[in-house]
């Protein structure tokens, strides 16, 4: 282990976006098979994290409105501790952007920089292949938060092939509005048998669908009226099992006047999406330092 300095840091978590999301079967452990694209966008969160001397992990600051017990950054911190038995602890304090409940992935992503930061400060060594699965435990999107690329995903989320998608700008319009993500999955009206699809389709005809849209605005009026307004400027559609929406943009200059027309009533943002998460650039700056300070 590397000596700990008592610095604090900051590494990025980024939110992303389901480009499409189709279920294509109920496994034989109840877990639901899926495909989708994640799409790693320049906006998010911020952890922040100073190491300790002692063993304890200590969540300063967390998400709004979750139990330290049940918040993912923090369970993400014990799970790395307990399974490489680190001697060191941590303080993590969340600057949170991301809307709880708006299928941007914010705890995931809170998870994902957690392991990726401690395991640079605590100097683990473990690949990101090993990280991964770690975070697998702790919630099916997280792997891909952890290697860090927009993807094509299968399996639950966690087969990942990365992807180099189009420059694009995104409107996202994040209505007040929380539906169970548990409620979502066990709803008799989901569609679980959905075509399956290739990244070759997708490519060539940029698939947009979601099986959880039709669910989600019959439950959310506030959901069903920003599809409704994004429908406007072009494809609506809506990121995970949450109630963010958006649309996408070629100009982020489109983007933000479409974003002004819409602030009458939602909350809206515009975020470029990217291929490669900051949270890797953060972890290359890390190890740079540690080499020009060496």
């Amino acid at each position: 282990m590397v000596a700990l300095t008592s610095a604090w840091s900051s590494w990025p978590a980024p939110a992303k976006l389901n480009l499409f999301l189709r279920i294509l079967g109920r496994r034989s452990d109840g877990y639901h098979e899926l495909q989708t694209v994640f799409q790693l966008l320049d906006w998010g969160d911020s952890v922040q994290l100073r190491p300790r001397n002692d063993a304890s992990l200590v969540l300063v600051k967390g998400a709004p409105g979750v139990p330290p017990e049940m918040d993912l950054a923090l369970r993400a911190a014990h799970l790395l501790q307990d399974e490489t038995g680190c001697p060191a602890g941590a303080d993590i304090v969340l600057d949170k952007r991301i809307p709880s409940g708006a299928g941007l992935g914010g705890g995931s992503s809170d998870a994902a920089s957690v392991l990726v930061g401690l395991n640079q400060l605590w100097g683990l060594g473990l690949d990101p292949g090993r990280l991964a699965e770690l975070g697998l435990r702790l919630g099916a999107d997280v792997p891909v938060f952890v290697r860090g690329h927009s993807a094509w995903a299968e399996g639950l989320g966690e087969q990942l092939t990365p992807l180099a998608l189009p420059k694009r700008y995104f409107l996202l319009l994040l209505p007040d509005a929380h539906i169970s993500t548990a409620e979502l999955f066990a709803a008799q009206e989901l569609t679980r048998n959905g075509e399956r699809a290739t990244i070759a389709g997708f490519v060539s005809n940029e698939l947009t669908d979601n099986a959880f849209t039709p669910l989600v605005r019959a439950r959310a009026p506030l959901v069903d009226e920003a599809m409704s307004r994004l429908s406007q400027f072009g494809v609506a559609r809506m990121s995970g099992t949450g109630s963010a929406c958006f649309v996408a943009f070629d100009r982020r200059s489109s983007a933000d006047q479409a974003a002004e027309a819409c602030r009458d009533k939602f909350s809206a943002q515009v975020v470029e999406g990217v291929d490669r998460s900051p949270l890797l650039d953060a972890v290359d700056q890390y190890r740079a330092q540690g080499t020009a300070s060496g």
